[in-house]
């Protein structure tokens, strides 16, 4: 009996995707654990798996189109079954190609208004420009724009004599060349960056705490330890290990809004935001403030590389209690993140700078840092978030306390 494949929820964010490629094509016998085709998901781009034996006997989405969760995207059978009921009771979802369609092109009318005239438009304008056949080819002879042409013929038609006399005007510079553009076809992960951080934005009433972090003793530190550890550990690693430390101290800051009730995770996971050519992915570090920066710089790194290869698994990107969004290494000094749900907190943080400082009623050359922890107000007030970022700043200014 011919069964229907549906797409089914890839990542807990999926509503739709795009089916990449098929791995399969009709009339191949497949059986379950083989590949039926790459999926673009709101994450990444995944293998899904067959669970069906049987003949293809039909493919219901084509390469590039997008379709919604839960509708058929294949039939499989037995060889020459027909299928055709089972697509008559499911109506397939529409399709929302992930190619902008293209613009539709104005083409000149080939019947004549008048004798000797025909009628053209010219460029996006609505407007319609009468011209002769020969002053039309003089005009592009003389690379001259037959709109810029004015005509003294019957209704305003363009001749031969207002080519010939024709004058270009001096134009500023500003209106010279041709306006142009391209259309970009939303990915399925800016869909949804799109949509849940619209939700995070405008239902969690956000504030921000900002505090200035002296780096120097973190900077010789991070250089020392880069002296006999096995990999190479980044400012990045010691802010993740030194957030995650300052969230055992501060639970309510590793927190979640469920609408009636609040979470408080005994469990720290830090989320590591980073950017792909789409978008924003998080993955994140289970059990930070367990591991060692070691073993922190090793799992970003390797997260790191599957983002940029749309790799990473629903394993690698779920269950974060807070998120650290770094812009420091792009020259960023100070910004504000949106709280990345279902985390009550973001911490934005920006380059390490060298700069001058006042101590004492002294001068001094030092190296300060500024992170920025947006909190969630349901959740966070401002003197929880305000604690966390002190112990942060100390650990961070004291970086041997994050070993011990």
């Amino acid at each position: 009996m011919a069964v229907a494949l549906k797409l089914p929820k890839m990542s807990d964010t999926m509503e739709e995707g795009v089916i990449v490629s098929w791995q399969v094509k009709v009339g191949d016998e497949i059986k379950s654990g083989d590949i039926l085709a790459e999926v673009e998901t709101d994450k990444a781009t995944m293998d899904l798996e067959n669970y069906e034996k049987g003949t293809v006997l039909h493919l219901n989405v084509e390469e590039g189109k997008a379709i919604a969760v839960d509708s058929i995207i294949a039939i499989v059978g037995k060889k020459g079954e027909d299928f055709s009921a089972l697509l008559s009771a499911t109506p397939k979802k529409a399709e929302a190609p992930t190619e902008a369609p293209a613009e539709k092109e104005i083409i000149p009318s080939t019947q004549p208004a008048t004798p000797a005239a025909i009628e053209t438009t010219v460029g996006n304008s609505d407007s319609r420009i009468l011209a002769s056949p020969l002053a039309k080819k003089m005009a592009s002879d003389k690379g001259i724009d037959i709109a810029m042409v004015a005509g003294s013929g019957e209704n305003g038609r363009i001749i031969k004599r207002d080519v010939e006399s024709y004058s270009p005007a001096v134009m500023p510079a500003s209106v010279s060349g041709t306006e142009s553009f391209t259309t970009v076809p939303v990915s399925q992960m800016r869909k949804t960056i799109a949509r849940r951080l619209s939700e995070s934005k405008f239902t969690a009433p956000h504030f921000y705490l900002t505090m200035e972090i002296r780096m120097d003793n973190a900077i010789a530190a991070r250089q020392e330890m880069n002296q006999f550890s096995e990999v190479k550990i980044s400012m990045n690693d010691l802010v993740v290990k030194a957030a995650a430390t300052a969230l055992t101290r501060h639970p309510k800051v590793n927190s979640s809004w469920l609408g009636d009730t609040i979470r408080i995770n005994n469990h720290i996971h830090v989320g590591v935001a980073m950017a792909v050519d789409e978008g924003l992915l998080v993955p994140v570090v289970k059990h930070a403030n367990n591991k060692s920066l070691s073993q922190i710089s090793t799992e970003v790194k390797a997260f790191s590389a599957k983002a940029k290869d749309k790799k990473l698994q629903p394993a690698d990107w779920e269950g974060n209690t807070f998120t650290i969004s770094n812009l420091g290494m792009f020259g960023i000094e100070e910004f504000t993140a949106i709280v990345n749900p279902p985390d009550a907190c973001i911490m934005a943080v920006g380059a390490s700078k060298e700069t001058v400082l006042v101590e004492n009623g002294e001068m001094k050359i030092g190296n300060v840092m500024k992170v920025t922890l947006s909190c969630d107000h349901r959740v966070v007030d401002g003197v929880v978030g305000s604690q966390f970022l002190l112990t942060f700043k100390e650990l961070m200014e004291n970086p041997v306390k994050i070993l011990v």
